[in-house]
């Protein structure tokens, strides 16, 4: 090194939004394989990249990849079993014996 220091990563810190070459990847594809079936993917439910930055949501990728092989049925169950069974009391019902709102004086 010539006096400069490298600098260090801390943490990493795993990009959710990608360019289109990485979102062809992800679904094991060359960019233009990716380029050439996305009009056809997007008609299918396919995320369509930010329209500022033209980047693509991993997340939502892997979401519609999951979804495709699944009934209407499971994916209701999915999101049924994703919500708590029962009521969610506040953390100030917690803290007053479940009686509601905080007491007043």
């Amino acid at each position: 090194m010539t006096g400069r220091r490298q600098a260090e990563i801390r943490y990493r810190i795993d990009p959710r939004d990608v360019p289109p070459k990485k979102a062809a990847r992800r679904l094991h594809l060359t960019l233009a394989r990716f380029n050439e079936l996305l009009p056809k993917l997007i008609k299918r439910g396919f995320p369509e990249p930010d329209p500022d930055t033209g980047m693509f949501d991993l997340d939502a990728i892997d979401l519609w990849r999951r979804s495709r092989h699944q009934s209407d049925q499971s994916l209701a169950l999915a999101e049924q079993n994703a919500q708590p069974s029962r009521s969610v009391r506040r953390f100030g019902e917690k803290l007053n014996g479940g009686q509601g709102e905080a007491r007043r004086a």
